[in-house]
């Protein structure tokens, strides 16, 4: 046999293992930009921090400081 012709032959063996070994491992981590839907999750999920929310009292106290603000401001000028 020609050395060529063996050559050939190992190569197309070896394509058919690795076809084999990605079919049974799963293919090589995916290179590029993740898909869309992955994306929105991740970024929904890191661009929404956890807000406390004002009780009724500070809600209260911050319309008053508020109008005093305005009202001062509004004096002014």
């Amino acid at each position: 046999m020609p050395t060529d012709h063996i050559i050939t032959l190992l190569i197309a063996e070896r394509d058919k293992l690795n076809r084999a070994i990605e079919a049974l491992q799963g293919s090589a981590k995916r290179r590029g930009r993740p898909p869309k839907a992955a994306a929105l999750a991740l970024a929904a999920e890191a661009s929404a921090p956890k807000r406390k929310r004002r009780s009724a009292a500070q809600r209260k106290a911050q319309a008053e400081r508020m109008k005093a603000y305005w009202a001062k401001r509004k004096k002014k000028s």
